[in-house]
This record gives structure tokens, sequence and C-alpha cells, in this order.
């Protein structure tokens, strides 16, 4: 299989399963591209990072690794399948549920996704801080990161900005 046939394939199965979020298949996606694309965690990581403060929605950042596997050609491949397979399909199963708005069991459904969304999502994260959180100095920048995010009304992106100068300066000096 060609290797732009390969993106469109693994970023239109990845849409499928991202379809309440893309953190939710961060995981999947992280050992897929590393199977697949030879893409290792460190990269992964800061593919992601980019995704988090670029302006936008954070998913956008599978351009960048479609870009990384395949140039501009596979940016747009991936672009295309991660993004139209999934807008399809909350769109035509919105239209679905709107369908069936009265119904009892509607609410019973949706509360019982509810802790399934959140565990996916819990997984991401876990695995992205895996992948960072490799020293003491980097656990500790993770959690004052964490406090000025929850605790402040610090735009997140100076937080997370400002970590990571905090980082490259402790890396570069220390």
């Amino acid at each position: 299989m060609s290797l732009l046939a390969q993106l469109a394939l693994t970023f239109s199965l990845l849409s499928i399963l991202a379809v309440g979020g893309g953190t939710a298949v961060l995981p999947e996606m992280q050992t897929l591209l590393a199977h697949q694309f030879d893409i290792t965690h460190a990269q992964f990581v800061h593919i992601y990072s980019i995704g988090q403060v670029a302006p936008g929605p954070n998913m956008l950042m599978v351009l960048i690794i479609g870009f990384k596997v395949a140039g501009i050609v596979g940016a747009g491949i991936v672009l295309l399948a991660f993004f139209l397979p999934s807008s399809f399909l909350c769109f035509y199963a919105g239209r679905l549920w709107s369908h069936f708005a009265h119904n009892p069991w509607r609410r019973t459904i949706q509360s019982a996704l509810e802790p399934i969304s959140i565990g996916l999502m819990a997984s991401g994260v876990y695995a992205v801080a895996k992948a960072s959180i490799v020293s003491p100095m980097t656990l500790i920048l993770a959690l004052c990161t964490l406090y000025l995010i929850l605790r402040t009304k610090i735009n997140p992106v100076f937080v997370i900005l400002g970590s990571g100068m905090l980082g490259f300066i402790y890396l570069r000096f220390f």
C-alpha cells in the first residue's frame, strides 16, 4: 500500500474514533504513528505541544504529522481524512438524535456515554504526560502549569509558553 493511501486509511480510522474529540484517540494515534510511520514518542509530544499552542482546534496538529510523513500532499490528505469522516458522521447522527428528542432512552444513553468520554480523555492526558514528564523538573513544571491554569485567570497560552521557556532555560543552563 502506498504511503499516501496508508495515511488516508489511518487518519480516516482515527477520525471515526475521534467523533467526541481528538483527545480521546491520542494514545491510539501515538501507537499507530510509531508503528506505521516511525514517529517517536518525543516527536509526537512535540507535535502535540505545537497543536496546543497554535490558534484554532488543537487537533490541527495532524496536519504537521501529515507534512512530516509525506510533505504538503500528506498534510492535505490527512486534513481531509481526519476531519471529513467524523464531520459527516456527526452531522447525520445529530439529525437522527434530534429525531428521538422525546424518547426516555435518549437520556439514558447520554448518561452512559459520559463516563466513557471522560475515561478516553483521561487516557489521552496520561499518554502525553507519560511521554512528557521525564524528570523531577518536568514534573514540577507540569504541576505548576496545571495549578496556574486551574487557579488563575492567566491565558493558558502564556502559561504554557512560560513553562516551555523555563524548561528550555533549565535544560540549556543547568
